[in-house]
């Protein structure tokens, strides 16, 4: 199958499963577009028909019917913008707002006994594919990804982003999120500035990865704590956050660079081989729950 058959397949399927195809959306008598019109002036409180048409990428006039007819039923209204009056802020009457927030409920219903059926991994599977696409299709939209060292506050997202990600991809249990909390924690305690370092990631100013290099001796540094929340994959962050502690140990006067990853984590691992790592030691063990495969990596600098 060729990749737009296979785009175009997925189409097909998901417009079936979402109910885009028929006339009454969510078993309300509205149309998927008037619907998705109740949703945007719902959720903004007031918006331009010039705003609305750019945000939902529709035509003037098909755009113009549909704000037509929902006048008729009540829904919407319109008045002359006090700063400008030749602008029309466009807003939901009181049973356009009540219309709203059943139509609302309903997909958010619908969503949760979709994802009710499904185990927590393949949950988290199905968000970061979501995540994912959006991203790639997502041309208008170019985040700002930025690093910068550690302050107050970031280790509680460290550990928290660890443990919660882990558990909802892997089925790790506590015992993983007690063990970050244990590095994060001696990180603090025990920091030599001029030695070792924090990154954090920030994403439109909202923290999305981290990593840290440890001293471990005077000739050998530990990578750890690498990680990178699934709406940030996908843009060569990991590989970013790794050369940064590679550069870093370097720069320090380190001999050697060290890690310990497990098996199954295939995006960490490709991007620690693509960087000049090389395996030394793997052991079996049971430490987080789950039957795993600990890895010993290695870079001399």
């Amino acid at each position: 199958m060729s990749r737009v058959d296979a785009v175009r397949r997925f189409n097909r399927f998901y417009t079936r499963r979402i109910g885009a195809l028929q006339d009454r959306f969510l078993g309300a008598p509205y149309s998927l577009p008037q619907a998705r019109v109740l949703y945007e002036l719902g959720e903004r409180g007031e918006a331009t028909a010039s705003e609305l048409r750019a945000d939902l990428d529709l035509d003037p006039g098909y755009l113009s019917r549909l704000l037509q007819g929902l006048r008729r039923h009540g829904l919407v209204h319109g008045e002359a913008s006090a700063a400008d009056a030749r602008r029309v802020q466009l807003s939901l009457t009181p049973k356009g707002r009540k219309a709203y927030q059943q139509l609302d409920a309903r997909s958010r219903d619908e969503v949760a006994a979709m994802l009710g059926k499904l185990g927590t991994p393949e949950q988290a599977r199905l968000v970061e594919a979501l995540q994912a696409a959006q991203s790639v299709l997502d041309r208008s939209r170019n985040p700002k990804i930025t690093l910068r060292p550690h302050r107050p506050g970031d280790m509680g997202w460290v550990v928290q982003a660890h443990g919660r990600l882990y558990y909802e991809e892997y089925g790790w249990d506590e015992r993983f999120e007690a063990l970050v909390a244990d590095i994060a924690a001696r990180f603090i305690k025990n920091l030599q500035k001029d030695r070792e370092r924090c990154w954090i990631a920030e994403m439109d100013g909202d923290p999305v990865g981290s990593v840290f290099v440890v001293r471990e001796s005077q000739s050998v540094a530990k990578l750890r704590l690498l990680i990178v929340e699934p709406r940030a994959r996908g843009m060569g962050l990991g590989r970013r956050l790794v050369e940064e502690c590679i550069a870093f140990a370097r720069a320090k006067g380190y001999r050697k660079l060290v890690l310990w990853t497990q098996s199954n984590l295939a995006a960490a691992r490709h991007i620690y081989q693509s960087c000049g790592f090389k395996l030394a030691k793997r052991q079996r063990h049971r430490e987080f729950g789950v039957p795993l495969v600990g890895e010993y990596w290695e870079l001399l600098l």
